[in-house]
């Protein structure tokens, strides 16, 4: 139901909300009435219609503070943009998802791109209409990768740039593509008129795990060949550097232990066989 209400920014019915999610009308009160109550959904009286507050905001802010990622991530983006005069942004694996966590815009004057709603912060990667989503996928076995973008991209009906991939097929060659390249490439494809480049970042410590992606974006005509190349070694660079001080996965790991510990311990002398420890992961 959240994730439902982040895509209404003028809020929704009840109705509206139960038809679009599957929900019986008794339930889904029932559930707007604990998030309205917790604070992360509020009622316009007058409409009656639900929208969120501004406590997810706050949270998600706060863990992605906390989380060390925003002192390390942002002066690299920073350079990127200032380096290359065009959008850089950062990506983090969640999964088999793709999320877009930071960005810095580098064009200050003339032709720049701002990315839309669906394609900015806080929101999925569409993994198979981006240099970002090749540039991860590229790092999975051929059959995963694939598995992943039928289940969740290919059908989804949107209006993209008139170079997408429009079947499995053809996104599988891309995807052989940017192997051979050792980046991600997408021109006229998320959205018309745009083009960008992107390398995953993979965690030094996680033997080659990609953890994210780094990418430049811009207008098409800043694209070429040579822009391209030129764009991918500063990415690699830079996925180099943030890959070997990747905070997420060893600071989770070093500041839950001591919490952990004990329960651990404890539950490793239970007799039920259902209980699990939990690894802090990415």
């Amino acid at each position: 139901m959240l994730e439902y209400l982040t895509g209404q920014p003028d809020g929704a019915g009840l109705t509206e909300i139960c038809a679009a999610l599957g929900l019986p009308k008794s339930i889904g009160h029932r559930l707007l009435a604990l998030l309205v109550e917790s604070g992360y959904v509020m009622q316009h009286v007058p409409s009656g219609r639900y929208g969120l507050t501004l406590k997810l905001t706050m949270l998600g802010l706060r863990h992605y503070v906390r989380s060390g990622l925003d002192d390390l991530a942002q002066p690299i983006l920073d350079r990127l943009a200032a380096d290359t005069g065009e959008l850089a942004r950062l990506a983090v694996v969640e999964g088999e998802r793709l999320v877009w966590v930071a960005k810095a815009q580098g064009a200050r004057s003339g032709l720049r791109y701002d990315p839309d709603l669906d394609h900015d912060t806080g929101h999925d990667v569409v993994l198979h209409a981006t240099a970002t989503g090749k540039a991860w996928l590229a790092t999975l076995p051929q059959a995963q990768a694939m598995r992943i973008v039928e289940a969740t991209e290919l059908h989804t009906p949107r209006r993209y740039g008139p170079n997408i991939a429009t079947s499995l097929h053809a996104f599988g060659q891309m995807l052989k593509a940017t192997r051979q390249a050792g980046f991600g490439v997408a021109l006229d494809e998320g959205e018309p008129g745009t083009a960008a480049v992107a390398v995953a970042v993979v965690d030094a410590s996680a033997a080659g795990a990609a953890v994210g992606t780094l990418s430049l974006a811009g207008p098409l005509s800043r694209f070429g060949p040579e822009r391209r190349s030129f764009f991918a070694a500063r990415l690699h660079s830079a996925a180099q550097e943030l890959g070997g001080i990747w905070p997420l996965r060893h600071h989770r790991a070093v500041a839950m232990a001591p919490s952990l510990a004990p329960v651990t311990s404890a539950r490793s002398r239970s007799s039920n066989p259902h209980v699990r420890s939990r690894t802090p992961v990415l």
